[in-house]
């Protein structure tokens, strides 16, 4: 549980650091328009506060940790990074108004489009383990 708190708390900072970023870094640049840094900040509070807080939640009173928990957290959260470091690229170019190749434009979309997959899948997954605990202990 202890460690569940800790990347709530974790997430909390980077959520935090990621609405300040968007908030400074389009106003230093004069950008007034919309712009995909605008839910870093909600993500990494919903996807990496909450979403930790939650499982703190359930492992005290189902202990759904399992071997396999820790592996699917990893992928967890290489994917919600991964996704917000593109959603962070995506974001300034478009602040910057930088005009990508089709090329560079295609691998970010794709690098972020990686990034959901290993997020949703193992979300799906995590779920899936705390439902077996939550059954079983309904007996």
């Amino acid at each position: 549980m202890k460690r569940y708190m800790n990347l709530s708390v974790v997430y909390a900072v980077l959520a935090m650091v990621g609405g300040v970023f968007y908030r400074e870094f389009t106003k230093f640049n004069g950008f007034s328009g919309q712009t995909v840094l605008g839910v870093v900040h909600t993500h990494y509070f919903l996807l990496g506060m909450v979403w930790f807080l939650l499982l703190m939640l359930l492992e005290k009173n189902f202990s759904f940790t399992g071997e396999k928990t820790g592996r699917l957290l990893v992928v967890y959260q290489i994917g919600l990074n991964l996704t917000e470091v593109m959603f962070i690229v995506r974001g300034v170019t478009q602040v910057l108004g930088l005009d990508l190749s089709s090329g560079m434009n295609a691998s970010v979309s794709g690098i972020a489009g990686i990034g959901h997959i290993l997020l949703g899948v193992s979300l799906v997954l995590v779920l899936l383990q705390v439902r077996k605990s939550v059954i079983a202990a309904r007996g």
